[in-house]
C-alpha cells in the first residue's frame, strides 16, 4: 500500500482561488524557520511562562511584550516655554524641596491677611467670618441677625390679601354664585356650566371660570334642574362600630350597611334602589365610632352645604347618657361659656331628659365637641345617640337600617 498525500481544498482569495500544491519532505528541509523568530503561540489566551499574567496586545518586538512601560519623568517647565492650550502652563510636579527658589523677596509681615480663629481659640481674638461679604447683598446678610436673636412668630393671623384691582368692579366666580344662590354645590356648578345648562340674563354660559356681577340674574336649565331632581338623599340609623367617612383602624364605613336588603321595609318614598345611588354618595356630616344615632348620605351638594358648610345653623339634637354630678354652674357653662382649642362655642341647648340623660341641642359640629364638653364640667358620656337634624328626625328607624328622604321632607 502506498502513501499518497491528501490534497486540500482551495481557499478563496481576493485575486481568485488559491492552489496549494502538496508538500513534500525536501521542501519541508529547504525551507527551515529561522532561529531568532518567534515561535507560534497556539493558545494566545493562556499567559507566558514567567510573564506578570497580563494579555499585552501586539509588541512591535517580542522582547517587550511582557516587559514593564518605561515611565517618562514629568517635563520641567524652562524659560521662554510656551503656556499650553487654553493658558495652562505646565506643572512642575518635583518635589517642593527640589525646586529652586524663587529670587522674590519675602513678604512683609504687615501685608500679610489675619489669619482666621474659631470661638475655640485660646488668645481671646473675635471669631472671624468663614467667607467675607461682598456687594449690597453681603452687606445685607451681615446685618442680618442671627437665627436665635430674630424676631419670634406670634401666633398672629396675617393681614388679609388686599383685593385685586382688576376685580374692583364686584365680580365672583359664576359657581360661587350659584352656589351662594343654592341652586347647587361648587362641584356640581362647574359641571352644569361645561354641559351648557347655566343661562346669565337669558345667555347661556359654558366656560369655565367666567365671572359674573351681583345684579345679574343666574338661571339653571331644565336640564340641570331634573338632575338636581333625581338626586338622592339616605337618612340611616347608624350602629355602633361603624365609622362615618373612610374605613380606618379595621373599620368599616357606615356606608357599606346601604344595602337593598337593609333598606326599611316601612320607607314611605317610592325610589326605587339602583345601584348608580352609590355615585358620588356622601356624609353630610359625622358620628364618632362609639355614637349611634341619624346619618345623613347625600348626592345633592345643596344638602350637604346646608348641614356642614361654614355658614350652616340647622339644629342637631342629642340624647346623651352620662355619668358622675353636674352642678348649677356647670349646666350653665355647658349652655354658654366654654371653649375648645383656643376658640369660643356657640351657645347650644342643654337640660335633663333624666336622671343619667341630657338633651343636646347644637348648632356646631366640632369633633368629639359632646365628649369634650362634658369632660371639662367633671362628666363621663357612656352613650350618645342623634335623634333630629334640623325637621328630619330619627324615628322608628331601626339600627343598621335606612331609607330615603321624602320629597316633602326637608332638614
Amino acid at each position: 500500500m502506498t502513501d499518497t498525500l491528501r490534497r486540500r481544498a482551495p481557499l478563496p482569495t481576493r485575486d481568485g482561488t488559491l492552489k496549494l500544491k502538496p508538500r513534500t519532505a525536501g521542501a519541508a528541509e529547504a525551507a527551515p524557520l529561522a532561529s531568532d523568530s518567534p515561535k507560534p503561540n497556539k493558545d494566545w489566551r493562556k499567559p507566558v511562562a514567567g510573564s506578570t499574567g497580563r494579555n499585552r496586545a501586539k509588541a512591535s518586538f517580542p522582547e517587550q511584550a511582557n516587559a514593564e512601560p518605561e515611565r517618562r519623568s514629568p517635563r520641567v517647565p524652562r524659560d521662554g516655554d510656551a503656556p499650553r492650550q487654553g493658558g495652562e502652563r505646565f506643572r512642575d510636579e518635583r518635589p517642593r524641596s527640589d525646586r529652586p527658589r524663587d529670587d522674590r523677596p519675602p513678604r512683609p509681615a504687615g501685608d500679610r491677611p489675619p489669619r482666621r480663629r474659631d470661638d475655640s481659640s485660646n488668645d481671646g481674638s473675635a471669631p472671624q467670618p468663614a467667607s467675607r461679604p461682598r456687594g449690597e447683598f453681603g452687606k445685607a446678610a451681615e446685618a442680618r441677625p442671627p437665627r436665635h436673636e430674630r424676631k419670634q412668630w406670634s401666633g398672629e393671623p396675617r393681614p388679609a390679601p388686599t383685593p385685586s384691582p382688576l376685580r374692583d368692579d364686584g365680580s365672583i366666580r359664576l359657581s360661587k354664585r350659584m352656589t351662594e344662590l343654592g341652586l347647587c354645590s361648587r362641584r356640581e356648578a362647574d359641571e352644569y356650566i361645561e354641559k351648557g345648562w347655566v343661562r346669565v340674563d337669558g345667555r347661556v354660559v359654558s366656560e369655565l371660570g367666567s365671572r359674573v356681577k351681583p345684579g345679574q340674574k343666574v338661571e339653571l336649565d331644565r336640564r340641570g334642574q331634573t338632575a338636581q331632581d333625581s338626586r338622592v338623599t339616605i337618612l340611616l340609623n347608624k350602629p355602633v362600630g361603624y365609622v362615618s367617612g373612610q374605613a380606618e383602624d379595621g373599620y368599616e364605613p357606615a356606608s357599606v350597611l346601604i344595602t337593598a336588603e337593609n333598606r326599611w321595609a316601612e320607607d314611605p318614598s317610592e325610589n326605587r334602589y339602583l345601584r348608580t345611588h352609590h355615585r358620588g354618595l356622601a356624609p353630610a356630616g359625622r358620628l364618632d365610632i362609639d355614637s349611634i344615632g341619624l346619618l345623613v348620605f347625600t348626592q345633592d351638594g345643596r344638602i350637604a352645604r346646608a348641614l356642614i358648610g361654614d355658614d350652616s345653623s340647622i339644629e342637631k339634637e342629642y340624647h346623651v347618657r352620662v355619668e358622675g354630678s353636674l352642678t348649677d354652674e356647670g349646666l350653665k357653662l355647658l349652655n354658654h361659656g366654654l371653649s375648645l382649642d383656643g376658640e369660643a362655642l356657640r351657645p347650644a341647648k342643654v337640660s335633663w331628659l333624666n336622671e343619667d340623660q341630657l338633651r343636646f341641642v347644637l348648632r356646631e359640629g366640632k369633633k368629639r365637641q359632646i365628649r369634650r364638653m362634658c369632660e371639662l364640667v367633671g362628666l363621663k358620656v357612656v352613650g350618645l345617640k342623634r335623634v333630629r337634624i334640623g325637621r328630619v328626625m330619627l324615628g322608628n328607624l331601626p339600627p343598621g337600617q335606612w331609607r330615603y328622604l321624602g320629597q316633602d321632607e326637608l332638614f
